[in-house]
């Protein structure tokens, strides 16, 4: 991480890559802080992953932890290859995941099952179960004292104007920058006023985010990185 970065984000798994990346569909991605490296998510092609994280130079003996943002394949299914090649495996999951996959992971690593908000990590937090059909998890990581959130989502099932609205109870509130994907989000409206937005995988509505906010808009590829300061 750049010794000037408070945190860095790079995309490890994506619909679109940069060269020499590979792409597939499903999303991934390294959330690394001063203290903490976390995956947050595993696409769905175990290969691919471990190809991206080997470009991108990360160490997985050095990661601290992995979080499922929902139980979709496209979402866990480099799982089975990243487990082997960490020194402690923990992964946080939510208490929605049935019991087969609970304990298929169970027997690989450390679980915490998640349901309601609560700190994972230093400066790191999840929103909790939020959803009703797809239950799902966000991350909320802290730039810096003062210097606002970062929003992580998966595909943001549950709707992201909802998940915009649990993170902004969260820390000081104040959302800097939303990396992940939208879905099929409408209320784009309520992206004002954030610095940077990065619509990933899933998003229906990317080319109108694009022209709604050509300023804060930032494309998400597997490789690319996003440093905060």
């Amino acid at each position: 991480m750049n010794k000037n970065s408070s945190v860095k984000i790079t995309i490890l798994y994506d619909n679109n890559c940069l060269p020499g990346f590979k792409a597939s569909w499903g999303f991934s991605c390294l959330i690394e802080t001063k203290e903490n490296s976390i995956i947050f998510d595993t696409g769905w092609d175990g290969n691919i992953l471990l190809h991206n994280l080997g470009l991108a130079q990360v160490k997985l003996e050095e990661i601290d932890m992995v979080v499922l943002s929902h139980s979709h394949w496209d979402h866990t299914g480099g799982l089975t290859h990243i487990l082997p090649l960490m020194t402690n495996p923990k992964v946080v999951l939510l208490k929605s995941f049935s019991e087969n996959l609970k304990r298929e992971i169970g027997d690989r690593a450390k679980i915490l099952e998640i349901k309601n908000y609560q700190q994972i990590i230093d400066g790191v937090w999840t929103t909790g179960e939020l959803g009703d059909k797809i239950k799902e998890q966000s991350l909320v990581v802290e730039i810096g004292k003062g210097k606002g959130n970062i929003l992580l989502t998966g595909c943001a099932h549950p709707d992201l104007k909802s998940i915009i609205q649990k993170a902004l109870k969260i820390g000081d509130g104040d959302l800097k920058a939303i990396i992940g994907g939208f879905h099929d989000a409408k209320e784009l409206r309520m992206l004002e006023g954030i610095d940077m937005v990065v619509p990933c995988h899933c998003t229906q509505r990317m080319d109108e985010i694009g022209r709604m906010y050509p300023d804060s808009y930032g494309e998400c590829a597997a490789g690319k990185v996003f440093d905060f300061p």
